[in-house]
């Protein structure tokens, strides 16, 4: 019988256990994490019918994982998510996220079971698998849009880099693509099967960072009750990629050097060596050369490390690939924000295309999902973030225009559209009973009307089956 595994994401072990409880009655296989982390890992090495997830972890919003799931990919199923009735931001934002149902603490088993008949029952919002969602298929798509002679250079060399099994260092500025070129040089070797790993070194803090890459043995230090797989061993027979490798700390150097020369390690508190056979990619921000000169960087690692070194170049030195890249944005997050309407007019390509982009193609994504969510496709005021400036193509800067809305205009905006969506699809989980509807969203029933008003959602009624 096949096993029917789902995820359970709860920093609280006495809901935890009960989840787990009530799941394995019900025929199902919980998978339980109680981090972002350890949640993502478990994403990496299994499909889940549907996923719990408490929106309050322990030293993380539960929020943070469904953006990162957005950005790493992973098939969560059906999501459910519990909160403790903190209130209508987080569930606002955990429905824009592609959350299809909502469990408030305390609840019932037959609350739970409920949740997961209507979550399961749903239409796929955004976690559907289409074939532009498969990653290999978006990986493709993405290297296709590198147009310019720079990016197509770009691309010879990792064509080059993935038929040898040595380091490549990958430089460039925030935003450029360093993380697409590691997936790229991956996805091209001869282990394109085995696991491709992700540790921001900057992410984690240093004291933990130790643990996170190579593991710790239960008792190791104080809240290690468990021992730990890290991610060397996670990316075993595949991939593992160090971004922001400049800011790993001088005391984790040495330790990451001798795993590079002899795939060898123990894990903190450990006293047996672990092998691994890992591909090793790092990436950069920082001019690594200037950081051994200062004595911030080994340089025996650096020299590890920078066996091939491949150079991302900023989004304002391939300016031709601009209109491509915000087309290829806009049909993604369209269908994602169920904006499918959404197009830009020419005169917003040519405006898009003048700007100077300090945060390079991730600043680019980030405007046209903006200008998706607050509907400023068909006018003419800025899409550009307010009080930045814009360039001509010869790299010139001018100033932006001053129609452009102020920051606090855009955060107002950016919380209605969120809050709209959270009433319409809780109207739409209860089949428009507002009674049901308000305390989904832990609201008074006088406040969820005026809200309906408010937001013009009478119109988008399709039944009346509520009072």
């Amino acid at each position: 019988m096949k096993k029917r595994f789902v995820l359970v994401v709860e920093s609280d072990p006495v809901v935890r256990q009960h989840l787990t409880s009530l799941l394995e009655t019900w025929g199902y296989e919980p998978v339980v994490a109680s981090s972002v982390s350890e949640s993502l890992a478990a994403l990496t090495h299994n499909h889940f019918i549907f996923s719990l997830l408490d929106l309050d972890l322990d030293g993380a919003d539960g929020n943070e994982l469904l953006k990162r799931l957005r950005v790493q990919g992973g098939d969560p199923g059906a999501i459910i998510v519990i909160t403790n009735g903190s209130g209508l931001h987080s569930a606002a934002e955990a429905a824009a996220l592609g959350a299809d149902d909502f469990l408030q603490k305390p609840f019932t088993p037959e609350e739970l079971e409920n949740a997961i008949k209507n979550a399961r029952a749903r239409p796929r919002r955004g976690w559907g698998r289409t074939a532009d969602d498969d990653p290999d298929t978006r990986l493709e798509q993405e290297l296709s849009l590198w147009r310019s002679t720079r990016m197509q250079e770009v691309r010879q060399i990792i064509s080059q880099a993935a038929r040898a099994d040595v380091t490549v260092l990958i430089c460039g500025e925030t935003g450029t693509g360093k993380d697409l070129v590691a997936r790229a040089i991956h996805q091209a070797c001869g282990r394109p099967d085995g696991p491709f790993i992700k540790v921001n070194c900057a992410a984690v803090p240093r004291e933990l960072l130790e643990s996170e890459l190579f593991g710790h043995e239960r008792g190791a230090f104080t809240g290690a009750h468990e021992l730990k797989i890290g991610k060397f061993e996670s990316a075993n027979h595949g991939t593992i990629f160090l971004d922001e490798i400049g800011d790993l700390h001088p005391a984790l150097q040495g330790k990451l050097l001798h795993v590079l020369q002899d795939g060898q390690f123990s894990r903190v508190g450990g006293r047996s060596t672990i092998k691994v056979n890992v591909r090793v990619l790092a990436a950069t921000n920082q001019n690594l050369e200037q950081a051994v000169a200062a004595g911030r960087f080994r340089e025996d690692l650096y020299y590890r490390l920078n066996v091939i070194q491949i150079v991302v170049p900023p989004l304002r030195e391939r300016r031709e690939e601009i209109p491509a890249l915000a087309e290829y944005f806009v049909r993604r997050y369209a269908r994602l924000f169920q904006r499918e309407e959404f197009s830009l007019p020419p005169e917003t390509i040519e405006q898009l295309t003048r700007h100077r982009y300090p945060g390079n193609v991730r600043e680019l994504e980030n405007v046209i999902k903006r200008m998706i969510v607050l509907g400023y496709s068909q006018v003419t005021m800025n899409p550009l973030p307010s009080g930045l400036e814009s360039g001509d193509a010869n790299g010139s800067v001018r100033a932006a225009k001053p129609g452009a809305p102020s920051l606090k205009t855009v955060s107002r905006m950016a919380a209605q559209a969120a809050e709209r969506e959270a009433i319409l699809r809780a109207l739409e989980q209860t089949r428009w009973n507002r009674l049901q509807a308000a305390k989904l969203l832990n609201i008074s029933y006088r406040a969820l009307l005026y809200k309906i008003k408010d937001a013009a959602l009478d119109g988008e009624r399709r039944s009346s089956s509520g009072p």
